[in-house]
């Protein structure tokens, strides 16, 4: 696989958990993982695949248990952290892109991203633009050309209402296309296998979704897609679809998983978790774990990856103001 990481294999610590515990001056003691959903979602296998890693690979000395915490996407969760464990340094919480959306749109009251200590990412999926094989439309650009033209006449459809993950991905390329991504036609569905069939019934023209969810369609032909929405080519059967930055559109749309930790978590046991997962990462057996979920490679952690997800929270934001579905203030 193209390695896509974000920091360079080199700057990996070395697999020493005792040199690396006594070096920080930190040992987890009772370690928990909060997974802000019902057993079996993506939060949920962000928690356990990561923590059963750490174990099995020695870079934690201790087991860290998955305590399910669902309720509002995360909210439940990080009102949670803020209120009852602001400086817990043994507690960490998975979260997903989906999270910075609904902290630009304030879904987690008043809790953002600047409550919270981003500690590091362990993997993602990038977003993918596809059409029905037969569709006129062969590359980003004629989509492009299409919204400038009649930005309500080209029916898109995907999970999740507006405002949603697969609906700023195709109203990042309608912004881009001059237009205002509250004209789009876009047509919520229940998950992302009703939008395919819907797709390829030819309901709608234009569907948003995930690299990881695609692959039988372009395996079988049935589908061709537009651009993938990642910072290089994807590995595999994607790897002759150009990104979306190549066509001359600059979007990117990763769906990053990782941890955040509580506000006042001390720095020792910061760096602890950071180093961590920037271990983790750089281990062969964490890949093979990885890319069996689908999850490819998106290695960023500690201060850099704070950076990051507080100037993705804020682009949303911003694209949220501008699309009206937050007030400006």
């Amino acid at each position: 696989m193209q390695r896509r990481s974000v920091i360079a294999a080199a700057t990996a610590l070395p697999f020493s958990a005792p040199a690396l515990v006594a070096a920080q001056g930190f040992s987890p003691q009772n370690p928990e993982c909060i997974a802000p959903a019902a057993p079996g979602g993506g939060f949920d296998i962000t928690c356990r695949l990561t923590t059963r890693v750490l174990q099995e690979t020695g870079i934690s000395p201790v087991p860290i248990r998955t305590q399910n915490m669902p309720g509002g996407i995360g909210a439940v969760a990080i009102n949670n952290i803020n209120a009852q464990r602001r400086a817990d340094p043994n507690v960490i919480v998975a979260f997903s892109t989906g999270s910075w959306l609904n902290m630009a749109q304030g879904r987690f009251g008043r809790f953002g991203e600047n409550d919270v200590r981003w500690i590091g990412a362990i993997g993602a999926d990038y977003g993918v633009i596809a059409v029905k094989r037969d569709s006129p439309m062969n590359s980003l650009q004629d989509l492009v050309a299409a919204f400038r033209q009649n930005v309500a006449g080209i029916p898109v459809g995907s999970s999740g209402a507006v405002g949603s993950q697969d609906w700023t991905k195709v109203a990042l390329i309608a912004r881009a296309a001059g237009q205002d991504p509250r004209r789009m036609r876009y047509v919520p569905f229940e998950g992302g296998g009703q939008a395919m069939a819907a797709l390829l019934g030819g309901h709608i023209q234009v569907f948003p979704g995930d690299a990881s969810e695609i692959r039988g369609q372009v395996e079988a032909r049935e589908i061709k897609l537009l651009a993938v929405l990642s910072p290089n080519r994807l590995p595999g059967v994607l790897a002759d679809v150009p990104t979306a930055k190549e066509q001359g559109v600059n979007v990117e749309w990763p769906i990053v998983r990782g941890f955040y930790g509580p506000p006042q978590m001390p720095d020792a046991a910061y760096n602890w978790w950071v180093d961590a997962i920037r271990r983790l990462q750089a281990n062969p057996v964490w890949a093979e774990q990885r890319n069996a979920q689908g999850l490819f490679e998106f290695t960023m952690v500690g201060e850099e990856f704070s950076r990051f997800a507080k100037a993705r929270t804020a682009e949303y934001r911003q694209l949220a103001r501008d699309v009206g579905l937050i007030q400006p203030q």
